[in-house]
């Protein structure tokens, strides 16, 4: 096992080489780029400008020594900046401030399909031609042919504008927060020039106090409260009666999680139905396979119960390539969600994907897509060795 590990994992490296530069090309087969929308946002640029702006980015040599250039520095994960977002590294942009969010989004869309999809498949194949299982053969090819982003924008103007049940967009509502102000006030007015951490953790802020006898600004060091969060950077200027930061407490949590549930709702019930139409067909087709051989024939001849020989015997072994399912489907829950985050304007790598490409902050765009394909090569070495685990007659040597 491990040795077919290693060799997968060594092989993956061409191929996210050649993954690589496919993406690279199609990125740069796109019209324009951000010299351009630099050209549009300022039209006092001249031609030289541009022409100077292209020559120090780079952008006028050919395609493959940007790509040479960009493969090195991406070898090291640095991605470049994002133009986009206040020119931060496009790397921590999306690790930091995305990923988070879409994880969310998909492991309980994920979580939700496997446990309303699967179960649904084995009561349709042992209710086989009822009246139960025509329904729900006939749901789940309505619901595997329906696009994930219509079903999305009905369900948002049924659920969201008309019936006014759910949130329309975003991951949290205008004025809920997960902390407070905290009681703890500022008794001084200045700027913080320093800000560092005593021996037990608390912050240390530096202020420098104007004094009214000597005329001069004079160093003034305040410990914040344990506990403190979101307290003034170097910089800023703090005042008279100002929270000295922020504080998570229990009703913060509950009112923020809760809201956060409510938004979430929509979106995770749209990109699980389409997932739970797959796996009901799935898990259908596999048990039904298993049901009909030898092994199981010879449990019910022994006199087993029918539960017995079905969730025991049958079940156990109609789950194998169930498994395999699982992990190749994974790269998919990420690709329906790039659809899924722009319908419902849920802040994840969906929207940033689509917002980086119009933008032209492709960047961000290549972080994104070569986290999909890394994800993707992933899931399908995962599927394969925990293919192997279930499965005793599979030996990777």
């Amino acid at each position: 096992m491990l040795l077919y590990t290693s060799r997968r994992l060594i092989g993956m490296i061409p191929l996210l080489l050649a993954i690589s530069m496919a993406i690279f090309g199609l990125v740069q087969l796109q019209p324009g780029d951000f010299i351009d929308e630099l050209k549009l946002a300022n039209p006092k640029m001249t031609v030289d400008d541009v022409a100077r702006l292209r020559h120090d980015y780079g952008l006028d040599q050919p395609w493959y020594v940007q790509y040479g250039k960009w493969l090195s520095k991406a070898a090291v994960l640095d991605f470049g900046v994002s133009r986009e977002n206040g020119y931060i590294s496009a790397t921590e942009y999306v690790f930091q401030q995305r990923l988070q969010n879409t994880l969310t989004l998909t492991t309980m869309s994920f979580v939700l399909s496997l446990l309303v999809g699967l179960p649904i498949g084995i009561y349709a194949a042992v209710k086989q031609y009822s009246i139960l299982d025509y329904v729900t053969t006939f749901l789940s090819f309505v619901g595997y042919s329906v696009p994930v982003f219509w079903l999305g924008i009905m369900m948002l103007l049924l659920f969201g504008a008309k019936l006014k049940w759910f949130p329309t967009d975003g991951m949290q509502s205008e004025g809920v927060s997960m902390t407070v102000e905290s009681d703890e006030k500022f008794d001084l007015n200045g700027q913080v020039l320093s800000v560092s951490k005593n021996a037990q953790g608390q912050p240390v802020i530096t202020v420098g106090v104007y004094n009214e006898a000597t005329k001069l600004e004079e160093p003034k060091a305040v410990t914040l409260p344990a506990g403190i969060q979101n307290y003034p950077k170097m910089g800023d200027y703090v005042s008279l009666g100002q929270a000295m930061g922020s504080r998570v407490t229990l009703q913060s949590w509950l009112n923020a999680t809760k809201d956060a549930l409510w938004h979430l709702v929509l979106p995770v019930i749209a990109l699980s139905l389409i997932q739970i139409a797959s796996w009901t067909r799935f898990m259908r087709a596999s048990l039904l396979e298993v049901v009909n051989q030898d092994f199981v024939r010879t449990a019910r001849g022994k006199g087993l119960a029918e539960r017995v020989v079905v969730y025991k015997h049958a079940l156990r072994n109609a789950l194998i390539p169930i498994v395999t399912l699982v992990g190749l489907s994974i790269p998919g829950v990420l690709n329906g969600a790039v659809l899924t985050e722009s319908v419902f304007n849920w802040p994840g790598m969906g929207t940033a994907l689509l917002s980086s490409v119009v933008q032209k902050d492709y960047n961000v765009a290549m972080v994104i897509l070569m986290m999909l394909a890394i994800a993707t090569l992933a899931s399908n070495l995962l599927a394969d060795l925990v293919y192997a685990l279930v499965d005793p007659r599979i030996r990777y040597n």
